[in-house]
């Protein structure tokens, strides 16, 4: 019994520190794709699913899989995964190259409100009055940051940032039934990723703005970044279940403000971080009731 306390408990640490990385890597994806410059979100975004897929492709193969899904049922929620997480990725590049980075990565997590909610409504999971007061009062939060006011000049990029993290959140949800159907977590990345290349690969070409080296170069960076992050938060969840490490996510905020301020100068105000404040708190409380969770249940 010690033994197996001892082996659950290491793998909770292991979780944690590719949660870390995870949030590591998409916070430099940010960056790096805000350092790329002036281009258009569906360039961006198109550069960003690019290498992840071809990234999801040699894992597939070093793991002797096919390139078609584990059950034939699974071909919607996939498309749904799919189109959500190519929505969130453009609201959050459009959020990111015009918001301070911090405030941006905050307004893309409130994902896992969304996925509280989206999971009472289409997947009839139970959700008590704690898990929504939690949703509501992180709303509150959110509202500090974007500040819809007219007189505000950013609530345009906050609004579609805020979208961002509910399509984000309506992914998530899609992957958590993938998952409970036996879905292989590089084949979701692999299908995502080629997905979201062919839908773009239209305006994509239409819209093409000839790029510099060093945008390229930036682009790629911002790709492989972003392969390291959904392979990372991946390889998380296999070591450890969300309720012991998904607060974790939350530390890309931290490495966005000190990136945000060391690269770009950018210091949020007071409202931005009293919104982080109260968005973090709620992760915090949602966190610790769900680890006491299965202890209550248990008695």
């Amino acid at each position: 019994m010690a033994l197996k306390g001892k082996i659950s408990n290491k793998n909770t640490y292991i979780g944690t520190l590719y949660m870390i990385l995870s949030a590591f890597c998409f916070t430099l994806m940010n960056a790096f794709v805000r350092l790329s410059g002036e281009l258009p979100s569906v360039q961006k975004s198109f550069f960003r699913n690019l290498v992840a897929v071809a990234f999801a492709f040699v894992l597939l193969k070093k793991q002797g899989c096919g390139l078609l899904p584990q059950k034939k049922e699974n071909l919607w929620l996939l498309i749904v995964r799919s189109a959500a997480g190519t929505l969130g990725v453009l609201c959050n590049f459009y959020a990111v190259d015009r918001l301070a980075l911090a405030d941006a990565s905050m307004l893309n997590k409130m994902s896992p409100f969304f996925a509280v909610i989206f999971s009472m409504i289409f997947l009839k999971e139970k959700t008590g009055a704690f898990q929504i007061a939690a949703v509501v009062a992180a709303f509150i939060g959110s509202l500090f940051i974007i500040r819809p006011v007219l007189s505000n000049m950013s609530l345009l990029p906050s609004v579609v940032g805020f979208l961002g993290g509910m399509s984000a959140g309506a992914a998530y949800t899609a992957v958590r039934q993938l998952g409970v159907r036996g879905e292989k977590g590089a084949y979701i990345v692999f299908f995502f990723s080629a997905f979201s290349c062919i839908l773009l690969l239209p305006p994509f070409i239409i819209g093409f703005h000839p790029m510099t080296l060093k945008q390229t170069a930036f682009l790629l960076a911002a790709g492989l970044a972003a392969a390291g992050g959904q392979f990372s938060i991946t390889a998380a969840y296999c070591h450890a279940p969300a309720k012991e490490i998904s607060v974790y996510d939350y530390s890309q905020v931290i490495f966005a403000a000190l990136l945000g301020f060391f690269i770009f100068g950018q210091l949020p105000d007071g409202f931005s971080f009293l919104g982080y404040g109260i968005i973090l708190s709620m992760a915090a409380a949602m966190f610790l009731k769900n680890r006491k969770a299965p202890a209550q249940t248990d008695k």
